[in-house]
């Protein structure tokens, strides 16, 4: 059974997430943990009479998230009659991360989907963006982003990007061949780069690719470098429809060394479609 924990705050935006995981795995038997992290570190930074006054606005809280997951465990259980989709409600008092970390640690879990808000200018230095931090520390799962107000249908394509310049490890693209084979989807591999002239090592990574890959529908295809490589991709995303995009979270630093362009972070802002952040 495939464990996926799908992590929400209770927005539109989170429900739209879980909605699409649901559609996705239609046909997968799925345990999901339904996560919701809420934070009362800044208590400790109180005084003792804050602390006390506080201390209820806390115990709301924990209520409040306990209330609100069982409801959507609930809703769930009515509406929702999938009998190869099991649920499970999870109530933390941390960090996204920090709660995130913990459940996938204690459930071995396969799969984290979430939803994402764009941000935009000064939003993205000063605020950040919960699927960077938890991109930051959530290292050795995939990584399932979903974009607000995304409406998923079906899947046509799997868009895998690499410059081919490290090797791909036996397990790391499960989950684009899982998705393959479910929805019957072309995977295209592209390639962004100013020139498209491989080194033996990169033609070797890309004969590896080819075993990977063999009995599936794919393709090789090369994107040209335009103004900056999540640009180059966002355009090339921009004229397909029905896709997801796939990425190994180690490629961007050949592009940072050599551009200092923070790929990743950028793709997890600024996609309109999901993204699978895939584990080194």
């Amino acid at each position: 059974m495939k464990k996926i924990v799908l992590t929400t705050d209770f927005s539109e935006n989170a429900w739209n997430a879980i909605f699409t995981a649901l559609k996705i795995y239609a046909e997968v038997e799925c345990h999901f943990y339904l996560l919701h992290a809420y934070e009362p570190s800044t208590l400790n930074l109180l005084g003792t009479k804050s602390q006390k006054r506080l201390g209820v606005i806390y115990d709301s809280l924990s209520k409040n998230s306990e209330q609100e997951l069982e409801e959507m465990f609930n809703y769930f259980e009515i509406n929702h009659k999938n009998p190869k989709h099991k649920f499970t409600t999870v109530s933390k008092s941390e960090t996204l991360e920090e709660a995130v970390k913990e459940i996938v640690s204690q459930n071995d879990v396969d799969l984290l989907m979430m939803g994402t808000q764009g941000a935009t200018g000064a939003k993205e230095v000063f605020l950040g963006s919960n699927t960077v931090k938890v991109l930051k520390t959530i290292k050795n799962i995939p990584i399932f982003a979903i974009p607000s107000g995304f409406n998923f249908q079906k899947l046509h394509t799997i868009i895998f990007a690499t410059d081919f310049t490290k090797p791909f490890n036996k397990n790391e693209l499960n989950q684009i061949i899982e998705l393959a084979i479910l929805w019957k989807a072309q995977i295209e591999i592209i390639h962004v780069a100013i020139e498209f002239n491989l080194n033996d090592t990169q033609n070797t990574h890309k004969a590896i690719l080819k075993e990977r890959f063999a009995g599936l529908d794919y393709q090789f295809k090369k994107v040209p470098f335009e103004i900056s490589i999540s640009h180059s991709i966002d355009a090339y995303v921009g004229k397909k429809d029905s896709c997801i995009l796939c990425i190994i979270r180690h490629q961007h630093t050949f592009w940072e060394k050599i551009i200092g362009e923070a790929v990743i972070k950028k793709i997890a802002f600024h996609s309109n479609i999901p993204v699978i952040f895939l584990p080194q």
